[in-house]
């Protein structure tokens, strides 16, 4: 059961995650931000230090978000070669999903705090890092049980995998053709069964 402070905060994440996420740090201004919550600058500032402390947590929400939902979606099968098709078949259709983010916040906070907001960046950078190390943790269970080649590097697929993915999202967005995404993950499909299948 959440506190009423915890509740505040949380109505506060939920309101403005996606704003800072479709305009970006610098484009976001208090004024954005207390005429979406209803809530005053000082009653913001009640639950979080300052702006760029409330850009992380908005950024760390709509992340955990996205992760839950791929995490939900590729727990359908216990083989990691199909959690590796479960990925693909997940980014098939992100661009609608992603869009009731306001964008992919992996995408979108990256190259909006590249150059322009250190701490930001570090934090997009972690995330980068941990999504990378999670699929290169299926691979290598893969291989461990002989379904996934042992000529395979695991870190190396796993950051060629989510370098196609950025690359393809990245696409969708500017163009706003899924075709990008669809195609890619075709190609990624193709990368798991002709490349990485033992």
């Amino acid at each position: 059961m959440l506190t009423k402070s915890e509740h505040t905060k949380l109505h506060i994440l939920q309101t403005v995650a996606p704003i800072f996420n479709k305009n970006g740090y610098a484009a976001t201004s208090m004024s954005d931000i207390t005429n979406a919550t209803g809530f005053t600058k000082g009653a913001i500032y009640g639950h979080f230090k300052n702006k760029e402390a409330l850009s992380i947590s908005a950024f760390k929400y709509n992340v955990k978000q996205m992760m839950s939902k791929i995490s939900e979606y590729i727990s359908k099968s216990d083989s990691p070669i199909e959690k590796l098709f479960l990925i693909s078949d997940f980014y098939r259709n992100y661009y609608a999903y992603s869009k009731q983010l306001g964008g992919c916040p992996v995408l979108n906070v990256g190259v909006d705090a590249n150059n322009q907001n250190t701490l930001l960046l570090e934090n997009v950078r972690v995330v980068v890092e941990r999504i990378q190390d999670q699929v290169a943790a299926i691979i290598e269970d893969g291989i461990e049980i002989g379904e996934i080649s042992t000529e395979i590097n695991a870190m190396h697929y796993a950051k060629r995998l989510d370098t196609l993915i950025q690359g393809a999202v990245f696409m969708t967005y500017t163009m706003n053709d899924d075709f990008y995404m669809k195609d890619t993950m075709d190609q990624i499909d193709q990368m798991i069964s002709n490349e990485m299948k033992a």
